[in-house]
């Protein structure tokens, strides 16, 4: 739902601009798309127009700015930045810009009046994009700070691999600034608190992780498929890994193609026919032989009803295969005990 101002951003900013020259009024239109022209353009654009360099054009748009807040018009419109103060308070004092520009703006010339009164305006500071955060604005300062702060510890938070629910992220983020007033403490504010990091983000089923991690930044079938039987919990056979790629994000999945991405990616296990599962929940590597070979080295003689048992739970498989992979005398040989062995 929009916001509704109470005054005309398009008067107002016409209003400051006619204290100018004529050169330093075409200027700040063309750098900030307050004219007909309502795309903003580049320093060195405006250099090319006017037969001087984009340094210059950069001086005379500093002058004209400085010029226009010591200006009796621009007092004047003192109003007119309170209003835009208390709203961006209420948004929660921290605001990425696109997202408030969006809520107050009815068209693109409007926006460009508003995005010149936060420049223009003492109140209001900006914080440009970095690798860290998004373009933002706010209106103190120690919040600001604070509240990058928690952004980063949330961050840190999370391993590559970890996906939480949004509820569960909000928290996190409102336990992190316990020490702000209350009224900025409330899942609406923290979830646009949330859109200003570029370190965190959402996967397509709405679960948030960093925004590097192939588990939210999802590129191709084995990202797919790992968020599926993440999702799922527990292994699936490949035609069903398939069928639920394209159920949950709308995308042809064949099965063979999925098999085969399957097999090649390290994060998925083989642990039946046609079954996989993520190796993160622990399930190892390899045929049945190696499975068993590997408990024999980590536990020491095993009994025939032992190796079952612990092969059920790393594979979906019969228990004669075991049995009959268990025969193999060239890796295993059974002691005088009854017990299992290595042979080697």
């Amino acid at each position: 739902m929009k916001k509704s101002l109470t005054f005309k951003p398009k008067q107002v900013v016409k209003s400051l601009l006619e204290t100018l020259s004529e050169r330093s009024k075409e200027v700040l239109e063309a750098r900030y798309g307050l004219g007909k022209d309502m795309e903003p353009l580049t320093l060195e654009a405006i250099g090319k127009k006017y037969g001087i360099t984009r340094e210059r054009v950069r001086q005379v748009e500093s002058t004209a700015l400085a010029s226009i807040r010591k200006s009796d018009a621009y007092k004047k419109q003192q109003a007119v930045f309170d209003e835009l103060v208390v709203f961006i308070d209420t948004l929660g004092t921290v605001v990425p810009e696109d997202e408030f520009l969006d809520s107050i703006a009815t068209d693109g010339g409007t926006e460009n009046c508003i995005h010149f009164l936060l420049v223009i305006g003492d109140p209001f500071k900006k914080q440009k994009e970095d690798t860290e955060f998004r373009l933002h604005w706010y209106i103190d300062e120690s919040i600001a700070k604070k509240i990058q702060s928690a952004l980063r510890t949330l961050y840190q938070n999370l391993s590559d691999d970890t996906l939480i629910g949004e509820s569960e992220l909000i928290d996190q983020m409102l336990e992190g600034v316990q020490d702000l007033n209350q009224k900025y403490k409330n899942e609406e504010v923290a979830r646009r608190w949330l859109t200003i990091t570029k370190k965190i983000d959402r996967n397509p089923l709405g679960e948030w992780g960093r925004s590097e991690s192939p588990s939210v930044r999802v590129k191709g079938m084995r990202d797919y498929a790992y968020l599926v039987l993440k999702r799922h919990g527990s292994p699936m056979h490949f035609r069903e890994v398939a069928k639920a790629i394209t159920t949950l994000f709308d995308r042809i999945a064949h099965e063979a193609t999925c098999h085969n991405e399957l097999i090649k990616d390290k994060r998925f296990v083989l642990v039946g026919r046609g079954l996989y599962a993520l190796s993160e929940w622990g399930y190892q590597g390899g045929v049945v032989k190696d499975v068993i070979r590997e408990m024999i080295q980590k536990h020491g003689p095993l009994s025939r009803e032992q190796i079952l048992d612990k092969v059920r739970n790393e594979r979906y498989v019969k228990d004669n295969t075991i049995l009959v992979n268990l025969q193999d005398a060239r890796l295993f040989r059974r002691t005088p005990e009854g017990l299992y062995t290595l042979t080697i």
